[in-house]
């Protein structure tokens, strides 16, 4: 018993002292995936582009701004007076109509209250608003990596949608220092 209790303490001990082996992989990833990722994205960009430049092209008579954060506008209503224009957590109300390229209508006379850079908004509208003064009235047009993106707004926008945006800025309440 005694013999069998060592033979056995023997070959747990020669077993459990082997040292790890890598494993192999069972599927390599080549990084394919992100490679064809881009190229979709750079395509669809590209597609965006031409609808977008063929609405600005067909309205000759709308002065369009290309802004450097990558969206197009125009003025409605320009305030050339004023210079007060929204920053960093004053609180912003404004009046928008949403809708896709082709025109159709996503929401009519929305009305909101924004805390500039303190609350959620999609990057476009973040970047338009700050462009703007008060009683000014402008069309923006986002590609969909300016509006909502791959994911849409959980609502009435989906993937990938380019949008227009006319807003109108009513007021601006500064941030006391």
């Amino acid at each position: 018993m005694k013999n069998l209790l060592i033979l056995l303490t023997l070959t747990l001990v020669c077993f459990s002292c082997k040292s790890p082996e890598a494993r192999m992989p069972e599927s390599v990833q080549s990084g394919s995936f992100l490679k064809e990722s881009a190229e979709r994205n750079k395509k669809l960009n590209e597609e965006e582009k031409q609808l977008i430049e063929n609405i600005i092209k067909s309205n000759p008579d709308k002065n369009y701004i290309a802004s450097e954060s990558g969206f197009w506008y125009y003025y409605n209503t320009k305030v050339e007076n004023d210079t007060i224009q929204p920053k960093f957590g004053d609180i912003i109300d404004f009046n928008f109509n949403v809708s896709d390229l082709s025109g159709k209508e996503i929401y009519a006379n929305a009305n909101k209250t924004y805390v500039m850079d303190k609350q959620e908004l999609f990057t476009g509208l973040r970047e338009g608003l700050k462009l703007m003064k008060p009683e000014e009235s402008i069309t923006f047009i986002f590609p969909s990596q300016k509006a909502y993106g791959y994911y849409g707004d959980d609502n009435k926008i989906g993937t990938n949608i380019p949008l227009i945006c006319e807003v109108t800025l009513n007021t601006i309440t500064q941030e006391n220092d």
